[in-house]
């Protein structure tokens, strides 16, 4: 294991570079509250930067919650797009040219070359390869063209990527301070795409030039990264800056040591903050990843996380995201921490303000005649599963078969997961469409979701209701009646998929 060192007179410089395409995930936290820990430690500074070059599925809406979910933790950042610093912008979308130049830059120096290749080619590439029983990678063909070849190329408007050199021959060493050295062969590092054809950098390259411009001295990251480290230190070396100091962090896993999943847990920070847990004690339960096993009493605060942070209390083999456990922390918060006032004032934060019952008021104000009768009508909103649910409380007056139910719950989890703004008009489609897959009528369908939803055959309208209970929580609620029905198989999956695909393809 490689010690953790300090680069000589440079502050620490640590970051989280979430992406905005969707709900904020456990595991950015996990890796916020490890790089925040470090660099406060250590009296360094730890900045946020948006990385948004997917254009299609990046959306400002997104990195909103990120903000917020992540603050809502109790963390904070000296630099980041809300906040500003010296080394902005850190929205990557607003970073164009310095990504353009430093491309150039790699160009000029014979670093990346200019590919021409369309789609049909690299797949007949890959292919072949496969068939051979080779790793499949770029073979190079690019890399052979003379300049003016490429400029014949260009005057003929060919669309183009930028492709990083990759030596032939030799071994790059990662040094990673919770593995070691890790070793890898040149001769199967892809020439990794750097600039894709509509002029926006790839991941690869963006990450390199933000992290020296904005001065990273340590980059903290999930262990998916390490294959990737190869071509990053290349490009460290290409532009001839010293590369950081990296740590690639175990990935938060399931009970059955499976990566952790939404399809087995729900993973959204939003989901256990609409849930009802404290902050407090989510950030608690994350800082036990990163908490030496030997202390005593799990229960901690944020100081004492900082005070006792050590990169060698990081288990290699993935914390369990277990949570029983954080219940049980959240109940001693519960007890512990609050007085009645306090408690009443997170009730209200959670629930009980006009933000989130105003929607909910306007949904039963036409369903009810006398106030007595509210409780019962809007219990869903105040909850998480419906734990009361059972298989034959699932199939009350159901017309569609069993098969057809698990397959309607499990294709509108696909299109709600795939949406990129949350609104009642995606919902409606999502619903629908679903319907026509499986050539079923919408209202025989409504009622099974009513069930799993709301817990009742009928209530309040449907497609508000879930459109105000988020996707997270609804998640949950379909997940937990597809545990109850019987889990979908993958050859059912397929299916079911192909039957959506189909559908749609006939609007």
């Amino acid at each position: 294991m490689t010690e953790i060192t300090k680069p000589a007179n440079r502050p620490i410089r640590t970051r989280v570079a979430p992406s905005p395409t969707g709900d904020p995930h456990v595991g950015t936290a996990y890796i916020a509250l490890i790089n925040y820990c470090f660099a406060k430690k250590h009296g360094g500074q730890f900045l946020l930067r948006i990385e948004d070059t997917d254009q299609v599925r990046s959306t400002r809406e997104s990195e909103e919650k990120i903000l917020d979910s992540l603050r809502w933790l109790g963390l904070s950042w000296d630099e980041g797009p809300d906040v500003g610093g010296p080394h902005g912008p850190y929205r990557q979308s607003e970073r164009s040219a310095i990504y353009t130049e430093h491309c150039n830059r790699l160009l000029n120096d014979g670093h990346a070359f200019k590919c021409y290749c369309t789609p049909e080619e690299l797949a007949s590439m890959r292919a072949q390869q496969m068939a051979a029983k080779q790793p499949p990678k770029y073979d190079g063909r690019c890399a052979k063209l003379t300049q003016a070849e490429c400029a014949e190329r260009d005057a003929k408007g060919m669309s183009h990527v930028v492709r990083m050199m990759v030596p032939n021959e030799g071994v790059c060493v990662v040094q990673d301070t919770l593995r070691g050295p890790i070793e890898f062969e040149y001769s199967v590092v892809d020439m990794q795409v750097l600039m894709k054809s509509d002029g926006l950098p790839t991941y690869h390259l963006a990450n390199v030039v933000d992290d020296h411009l904005m001065g990273i001295t340590h980059v903290m990251r999930g262990e998916e990264w390490i294959s990737s480290a190869p071509k990053h230190l290349l490009l460290y070396q290409y532009f001839g800056w010293e590369p950081p100091v990296l740590t690639h962090l175990p990935l938060l896993r399931n009970a059955d040591r499976s990566k952790l999943s939404k399809r087995k847990n729900p993973t959204s920070i939003l989901y256990y903050q609409r849930a009802g847990y404290l902050p407090a004690a989510m950030q608690n339960f994350l800082g036990l990843f990163i908490k030496s096993a030997s202390e005593e009493d799990e229960k901690t605060s944020l100081q004492e996380l900082i005070d006792g942070f050590d990169v060698a209390n990081i288990s290699l083999g993935g914390p369990v995201f277990d949570t029983s456990k954080l219940d049980w922390l959240n109940g001693r918060y519960m007890r512990e921490e609050l007085t009645t006032e306090q408690f009443l004032g997170e009730v209200r934060k959670w629930a009980l303000n006009d933000a989130y019952l105003t929607p909910i008021a306007e949904m039963a104000q036409s369903r009810i005649v006398k106030l007595g009768d509210l409780g019962a009508l809007v219990a869903p909103f105040f909850m998480n599963r419906i734990e009361s649910l059972t298989a034959e409380k699932l199939r009350d007056g159901v017309k569609i078969e069993p098969d057809q139910q698990r397959a309607a719950y499990t294709l509108a989890l696909q299109q709600f997961d795939a949406m990129i703004e949350w609104n009642k008009d995606g919902v409606d489609a999502a619903l629908r469409k679903t319907a026509a897959a499986l050539e079923i009528k919408l209202k025989d369908m409504i009622r099974a979701f009513y069930l799993a939803v709301l817990g009742a055959p009928q209530g309040v309208p449907l497609f508000d209701a879930i459109t105000h209970l988020g996707r997270d929580i609804l998640r949950e609620r379909l997940r937990h009646a597809m545990e109850l029905l019987g889990p979908a198989s993958k050859k059912e999956t397929e299916a079911w998929t192909a039957a959506l695909a189909k559908a749609e393809a006939a609007e």
